[in-house]
């Protein structure tokens, strides 16, 4: 093999140490664990948000915005389930580009693979610790789950990861809400295909192990829009796409149908401010269509403290450095208004 093999990392350390959830902390997870799933199985008619920035970037500007989700979360109690983005893997399909807080410290030259599941974690740790938030993270790299899955809330697979055996196997090991996007191609079918897999039992070989999965029936799809041949946004939130969506899953045999529409990526064309518009109009379509209220379990939306993103060598507190995000203030009144409309 052309590869060096550094060294064996202490995993198993990490999650005995003090960086171990502790009973209490289990506890919280277990209570908004079982509301989760009980929006995803329609028993509760909350609708979640999974919302934070493109990419976790800076321990205290995400944790600084989600104490903000705290005391906001509290308000809407009542209409919305909040769930934080904590991205901590971005996908550099070219090699180029941030690649999250995993390759931290030193990502450009000689990234400490080891410090960086260290600061994960402890992110992850510190949102459920300090604000009683279990996150969202995106699982890019399927062998590397283990580091954050007594953690997390909720977990995403890329528009790019989803035709991956790989993936779909190891989620349908997994016993939270996995959302399976469609692909940048926007083949429905492959999505669908991919939510299949993750609801079976599986056999097969993880992390060198012989594993049996037992199937997820809460693996779910993510609508994230997709791009044609001449590279062109198209979006695939409207009502139409919904109601399209709702008699696929009406022609299959899946457990507990649902999607959550992503507000960001091709539907908004990365136009960031669009935002809030396809939320509103998502949110109509709900109020105005009773099977498409059924099916929509919750939004996914980019947000961080500053409107936008930054370029490189700047360092602007609270502003992505990946995609544009929603500033806090434009974030804080859409989730009111969501609130105050949604039937």
């Amino acid at each position: 093999m052309n590869m060096e093999f550094k060294r064996k990392l202490p995993i198993p350390k990490l999650v005995k140490s003090e960086f171990a959830i502790t009973e209490d902390l289990k506890q919280i997870k277990i209570l908004r664990d079982e509301e989760i799933k009980a929006i995803f199985e329609g028993k509760s008619d909350k609708l979640i948000l999974v919302i934070g920035p493109c990419s976790a970037d800076n321990r205290e500007a995400v944790l600084d915005y989600i104490s903000r989700l705290r005391l906001l979360q509290d308000e809407v109690k009542d209409k919305i389930f909040i769930i934080p983005r904590i991205y901590t893997n971005k996908p550099r399909t070219t090699g180029d580009g941030y690649k999250g807080m995993l390759h931290q410290p030193n990502p450009d030259e000689n990234p400490d693979m080891y410090k960086g599941i260290v600061s994960i974690r402890e992110l992850h740790m510190s949102a459920l610790k300090d604000y009683g938030f279990t996150c969202a993270d995106e699982m890019l790299y399927p062998e590397n789950h283990r580091y954050l899955s007594d953690l997390l809330a909720y977990v995403a697979v890329g528009a790019r990861s989803v035709e991956n055996q790989q993936h779909r196997l190891t989620a349908s090991g997994l016993d939270v809400p996995v959302g399976m996007k469609n692909p940048t191609g926007g083949d429905l079918s492959v999505m669908m295909n991919a939510i299949t897999a993750a609801q079976h039992k599986h056999t097969f070989i993880y992390r060198g192990w012989e594993v049996q999965s037992k199937g997820n029936p809460y693996a779910h799809a993510i609508l994230r829009g997709y791009t044609d041949s001449q590279g062109k946004s198209i979006s695939n939130y409207h009502y139409e796409d919904l109601a399209k969506l709702s008699d696929a899953y009406a022609d299959s045999s899946l457990s507990n149908p649902a999607v959550v529409v992503d507000t960001n990526h091709a539907n908004s064309g990365k136009k960031y401010l669009e935002q809030t518009r396809i939320a509103k109009d998502i949110v109509y379509s709900c109020n105005h269509n009773k099977d498409i209220r059924q099916l929509v379990k919750g939004l996914m939306i980019e947000s961080y403290i500053e409107d936008g993103a930054q370029k490189i060598g700047e360092h602007i507190y609270g502003k992505s450095i990946t995609d544009p995000c929603l500033g806090w203030d434009k974030t804080r009144e859409l989730i009111l208004e969501i609130a105050d409309t949604l039937k």
